[in-house]
């Protein structure tokens, strides 16, 4: 068999723990992965997982890839085809699978794998490459990335670029280095030039990093909360009362702010993200992530209207359970999402984040990248996402809807929607 490979990718027959491939459009980059792997799948026994973030659907990887690939290389009498897995006649298996729904249990099915190609990672999360990384340790197991990359502080990217482990290939490959970039590919780019944004056109076609995600919503103001030092270290005072702010999900994910407030000052001191747990777990667990393992003054626990509506697996709302346990739900305010986020961006200027905290940079993050569709044709920014990052930026408008009504005496939820009890008083 004869394949032809552009020069900067002859390491993907390197033997290397980390083969991070990165670039703009037009660098043959997914295109010689898919085929790299189905020569190594052909010439023995490989057990490979094609993975990104998100993966609803067999048509969102690259199955489709890899079946023109094994055409092209006259391939077709070694591979066959099914529906959501492609086997090869030694015992070759490719596998296809989203990165956001697995748990630290589901991801140990993948043990065996010897090779993980993740394709367009620079959308994954770090939470997912903490629990994919240690369950790939087959001995000679691979890991490889292919991207663009978005931000510098992309996980990826750090991996890849700032902070590379040991045994790793990390390559730059563009339009300008692929040796079969087609004419109709060369007009797009020299129309992009000549029309785009100059930092535009260098994310899309020169591979590099952007200032901020497309359609950030949060851009400016994570800037100013930079330039203006307000995201530094906070210590918890034990004298203000730590209100938790949550947007629930079990499937999607849980996110739960830690903020107190003082005078003006919004302070988030710590922040708390996971998925597929129980409200009791996330309260009490001590062998997880949970407010249990915090020491603190606690005062109300806000969650939006949802919190209050009946399970139906279990007859109680998570209001209900949070009471249970000891807590003080307390109700949201209804808003719309672009109201909320009007409020949101009116809080900005007096929040405060912990940078001491992993889980307050996360959540940072998320703020960073909490985006808005972009329509391709007229550029015109649309709703927000609904990703991994949303989450984090919904609880953060949850807390721009009750900044102002954060005390430090706790306030019990009467059972009417519309009276709260305030240090004993009805307010």
């Amino acid at each position: 068999m004869e394949a032809q490979f552009p020069k900067k990718l002859r390491c993907l027959f390197q033997p290397s723990r980390y083969k991070f491939i990165r670039g703009g459009r037009g660098g043959a980059k997914s295109w010689s992965i898919a085929r790299a792997l189905l020569i190594k799948g052909a010439a023995k026994p490989t057990r490979i997982l094609c993975t990104r973030e998100v993966q609803k659907s067999i048509k969102q990887s690259v199955h489709q890839l890899l079946r023109d690939q094994i055409t092209s290389l006259g391939l077709d009498s070694f591979y066959q085809v099914l529906e959501t897995e492609i086997r090869g006649k030694n015992g070759t298996l490719f596998l296809f699978s989203g990165l956001s729904d697995l748990t630290a249990d589901s991801i140990k099915s993948f043990e065996g794998v010897d090779v993980v190609w993740l394709e367009e990672a620079h959308s994954i999360t770090g939470r997912s490459l903490n629990i994919l990384i240690p369950t790939i340790r087959r001995e000679q197991s691979e890991i490889w990335a292919s991207f663009n990359p978005e931000l510098d502080t992309d996980p990826i990217y750090v991996m890849a670029v700032k902070e590379p482990p040991p045994d790793s290939i990390s390559v730059e490959i563009n339009w300008n280095d692929n040796p079969w970039f087609p004419k109709v590919l060369e007009l797009e780019r020299q129309h992009a030039k000549a029309t785009m944004k100059p930092a535009e056109y260098n994310h899309v076609w020169e591979g590099k990093c952007r200032p901020a995600v497309e359609g950030a919503i949060y851009a400016d103001e994570i800037a100013k909360v930079e330039e203006q030092g307000r995201l530094c270290r906070l210590h918890y005072d034990p004298l203000l009362k730590v209100h938790t702010i949550w947007d629930l999900g079990f499937n999607d994910a849980m996110s739960i702010i830690l903020v107190q407030r003082l005078a003006s000052e919004i302070r988030v001191i710590d922040y708390i993200e996971d998925v597929r747990r129980t409200i009791t777990s996330y309260v009490t667990d001590q062998d997880q992530d949970s407010l249990a393992q915090r020491n603190f003054n606690w005062g109300n626990d806000w969650l939006p209207h949802d919190g209050w509506a009946t399970r139906h697996q279990s007859g109680r709302s998570d209001a209900d359970v949070i009471k249970a346990l000891g807590r003080e739900p307390t109700r949201v305010p209804g808003a719309d999402v672009e109201g909320g986020i009007r409020k949101a961006r009116g809080i900005f200027p007096r929040v405060y984040f912990n940078s001491e905290s992993a889980g307050v940079r996360e959540l940072v993050e998320h703020l960073r990248r909490y985006r808005r569709h972009v329509n391709r044709q007229t550029q015109e920014a649309g709703a927000p996402v609904h990703d991994a990052h949303s989450h984090g930026a919904d609880a953060f408008r949850y807390l721009a809807l009750v900044a102002d009504d954060l005390q430090n005496e706790v306030q019990r939820q009467d059972n009417r929607d519309d009276v709260a009890v305030i240090g004993g008083w009805m307010g």
